[in-house]
């Protein structure tokens, strides 16, 4: 199985509008960017090929910058943009091939993603052809893994997960719900951002405590 990913973004502009009265655009800004470079790494570990879909000229250069193919979101609408970049991405797989592409659609906001959990889902996809991984309040959706791609139709929006079990049903397909703290960990408020800065202080002190441990256990 081979396996592509799409990563939409928002114009910087737009992006995080529920953080205005708490960061300035520049803000924003850095903290959009930030964490997608964080996930386009994490997918460039997992030996996935990135496509990134936005509007935003910024956005697409600094994608391309850290390894990604960009597409220039044409299209009105989230998901109907991401139809239009799925399908490009499968005009330039040779036909013979396209059902043994796995298709993963996933947030650009995911701060705390590790490595393992996109393993996690790309094994659960040998078995599941649509693997999905909720969001932290449960009813988003910010991850989905489908093969073929296109297997059901992008349903992203309120309560999407749900939706998305529905399409799944309806199509007969067998769907795993992947859980995992990086996958559903996304942030759109203060208290999600507070709560980083909470995990980063703890990851710190964590790594404080292995190095002098490490540092002890040398001179012994």
């Amino acid at each position: 199985m081979h396996y592509q990913a799409i990563i939409p973004v928002k114009t910087l502009t737009q992006a995080k509008s529920r953080l205005t009265g708490y960061l300035s655009l520049e803000q924003r800004r850095q903290l959009v960017l930030t964490m997608l470079r964080h996930v386009l790494l994490v997918l460039q570990e997992s030996d996935i090929h990135i496509t990134v879909v936005s509007a935003d000229a910024e956005v697409c250069s600094y994608a391309r910058s850290w390894g990604a193919q960009t597409l220039n979101e044409e299209q009105p609408g989230h998901n109907p943009a991401l139809t239009a970049a799925a399908q490009h991405i499968l005009s330039e797989i040779p036909d013979v091939d396209k059902g043994h592409v796995g298709l993963l659609t996933i947030s650009a906001d995911l701060p705390l993603l590790q490595v393992d959990e996109i393993q996690a889902m790309i094994e659960a996809s040998k078995e599941y052809p649509v693997v999905l991984a909720a969001s932290q309040e449960g009813t988003g959706t910010n991850a989905l893994l489908v093969h073929p791609p296109l297997n059901i139709p992008y349903v992203f929006g309120q309560d999407s997960l749900q939706h998305y079990l529905n399409e799944a049903t309806k199509w007969h397909l067998p769907t795993k719900i992947q859980k995992s703290h990086g996958l559903s960990f996304d942030i759109d408020t203060i208290d999600d951002l507070e709560l980083l800065q909470m995990y980063a202080w703890e990851y710190r002190a964590m790594q404080q405590r292995v190095d002098e441990a490490y540092s002890l256990s040398t001179r012994c």
